[in-house]
């Protein structure tokens, strides 16, 4: 007996099940996730960011010191677990940490400033929902090394550029200040001064956040808070001088780009070493799930985890999220379909037609060839053909084969099939799949 859950998965007696809240991207799903990936690879080497691959798996420690032990993350959200010689590891739940770790480990900030990216599957313990996943995966983009705002207003450049690249419409950006450790700590005395004073209208987590982490709570989704929060003190009214000075003049940066943005004073952050500068894209697009790209400063991480004192900034974007936007906006993404289906007839037409797939692959940059494997009548293979999504087909049987020849059907218009010589193939190909090729 078969059934479907919820996710639309297929469930089978007998066959094992995916884990959940971690998801199969399938060859339909994938050219989008291809798109974006192609796109931020560009993006990155257009601003000189480089390439940086992390392990999955870091000692526990590392997230505790860098994210706060009273974060939801870390409290209740990790995979954690000791390896057989007793050691607590985790699966990554976010990349900054280990982009900051791979740093003081491999000594890149010794004399040095780094701009570097990464992309991968990141895993929380969270309840699955649309946008939110156990498995999830980000392109995460990091500036080390960098004090002024203008970094700050290169990387929020950088993520517009991404999305104007894509197509994407419908994207708002939110700023705000956290201000210095120092300030931070002022404004949080006056924050529990004024949670503590309406402690009767807190939820069961805003209690347990009140003496650990009472910013956070600034960020409850719990709509019987509304009005807590909004009545809470603004942290802008309390930076230092030099954040303030440092939030106007990425403001200003942003204004001189022409890049429209909203300050959202109650814009926190979920992980405690943000400090100065936060941001985020969001979306009305994707329900509650609004968030699609996020970040901020993180000028004492560094020194948290061990290094020298370095100021950073960094952003990550929520792959899966940018690709249902895509998908939602029906933004165009590269095919993945064959442009040539390769018809054959017979076992002598099956070793020319591997010989011939080959030979085009090397004489058209970039052709899409798929070879019939696994035999089949000239019908049962010209329906293949059609439902491969390939634009025409190459049809070669025993008396092609014996004339040196090839048959040429065109599968999205209504013109007659040709037989062309094997020699007057490619410059066929060339003039119905690379015009600008022929022209040149």
């Amino acid at each position: 007996m078969a059934s479907c859950d919820d996710a639309g998965r297929v469930r089978m007696s007998g066959v094992i099940q995916p884990v959940r809240g971690m998801n199969d991207v399938l060859p339909g799903d994938a050219v989008a996730w291809q798109r974006l990936e192609a796109v931020a690879r560009e993006v990155c080497a257009e601003y000189g960011y480089g390439e940086i691959r992390l392990p999955l798996l870091e000692r526990t420690e590392l997230f505790k010191r860098s994210i706060g032990e009273f974060t939801d993350i870390v409290e209740k959200e990790m995979y954690t677990f000791e390896d057989r010689g007793g050691e607590s590891l985790t699966l990554r739940p976010e990349a900054t940490a280990g982009i900051v770790r791979a740093c003081i480990t491999n000594g890149l900030l010794h004399n040095q400033r780094q701009k570097l990216w990464c992309t991968g599957p990141m895993f929380r313990y969270e309840r699955p929902q649309k946008g939110r996943y156990r498995q999830f995966h980000q392109i995460d983009v990091e500036a080390l090394g960098y004090p002024g705002p203008d970094v700050d207003a290169e990387l929020i450049l950088m993520s517009a550029r991404i999305w104007r690249r894509l197509g994407l419409r419908g994207l708002a950006l939110k700023l705000n200040s956290l201000g210095t450790a120092e300030s931070r700590a002022r404004y949080r005395e006056h924050l529990l001064e004024y949670l503590r004073s309406r402690r009767s209208e807190l939820d069961a987590d805003s209690l347990r956040r009140l003496d650990g982490n009472p910013m956070r709570i600034l960020d409850s989704k719990n709509p019987a808070m509304r009005d807590v929060v909004a009545a809470a003190p603004l942290i802008t009214d309390h930076l230092d001088a030099e954040s303030a000075a440092h939030f106007d003049g990425l403001r200003g940066r942003l204004e001189d780009a022409g890049l429209e943005y909203q300050v959202d004073p109650r814009l926190v952050r979920g992980l405690d070493y943000y400090s100065r500068s936060v941001f985020e894209w969001v979306t009305a697009d994707l329900g509650a799930q609004d968030a699609v790209c996020s970040g901020g400063r993180y000028d004492g991480l560094v020194a948290q985890l061990g290094g020298q004192p370095a100021p950073a900034i960094g952003w990550a974007l929520g792959v899966e999220r940018i690709a249902e936007l895509m998908r939602l906006q029906e933004l165009p993404c590269p095919s993945a379909a064959p442009e040539v289906y390769l018809v054959l007839a017979g076992e002598a037409t099956e070793r020319r037609g591997l010989q011939l797939a080959e030979q085009l692959r090397d004489s058209l940059p970039d052709l899409r060839v798929e070879t019939n494997c696994g035999g089949g009548s000239l019908k049962s293979q010209m329906k293949r053909a059609d439902r491969s999504g390939a634009r025409l087909a190459l049809i070669l049987g025993q008396d092609e084969l014996s004339r040196g020849s090839v048959a040429l059907k065109l599968l999205r218009e209504h013109a007659e099939q040709i037989e062309l010589s094997l020699e007057g193939l490619l410059p066929e190909l060339r003039r119905l799949l690379r015009p600008d090729l022929t022209a040149s």
